[in-house]
């Protein structure tokens, strides 16, 4: 059976390293899409107006398979992406890490601030709590009055969380199911003659 958990952080945290006079300071946060991320760096730009760079990474998805990397003026490669690595070898995913750098007045050199980005990001994640998630797929269930009980009746077997309902002209009720129970639970509703089900979202 694959896997149908992710992990990610728990809530936002901070990280910091110094070296020769440069401040870098990391801010962890956990996100669910690129909406929340580009808050998260407008507020963190506005915060720290008077930084030399905000540099950052960030990865989305079960399987991480949406990110980026963003060096904001430094080198190529010195600041994006060891903060993308430190995501990736702590195995976590649905995170925004920006670190912040004030500028100390002496050069750091590629390594050293290849270093120190790393750093300030693995203190930002230490300093947070991993926590395990489940992968839910969302359907919306369409059915007539007169299948109320029996769609209830799965709702209420199988432990299945409704999101929402719409008893209006006809039946909608949207569901979230663990993905390695999906397909058993669609067959179930396959089998309800009136009942059509349709995928929505992963979450």
């Amino acid at each position: 059976m694959f896997s149908d958990t992710y992990y990610t952080i728990k809530t936002p945290s901070e990280g910091i390293y110094k070296d020769k006079g440069s401040k870098f300071i990391a801010c962890a946060h956990p996100v669910k899409n690129e909406v929340e991320i580009k808050e998260i760096l407008e507020e963190l730009k506005k915060k720290h107006y008077d930084a030399r760079h905000h540099c950052y990474a960030w990865v989305l998805g079960p399987a991480r398979d949406a990110f980026r990397v963003n060096d904001d003026g430094e080198p190529s490669g010195t600041a994006g992406k060891p903060i993308h690595g430190q995501i990736l070898s702590n195995d976590i995913t649905n995170v925004l890490i920006v670190v912040v750098r004030y500028f100390g007045g002496t050069k750091l050199g590629i390594r050293g601030l290849i270093n120190a980005y790393k750093a300030a990001a693995a203190d930002a994640i230490k300093n947070n709590v991993i926590v395990e998630m489940l992968i839910r797929e969302v359907y919306e269930l369409q059915f007539e009055y007169p299948l109320m009980n029996d769609v209830m009746k799965v709702l209420k077997d199988h432990d299945l969380n409704q999101i929402s309902h719409d008893f209006a002209l006809s039946c909608k009720v949207t569901i979230e199911v663990r993905r390695n129970k999906a397909d058993e639970i669609k067959k179930i509703f396959e089998t309800l003659y009136g009942v059509t089900i349709k995928y929505v979202d992963t979450l």
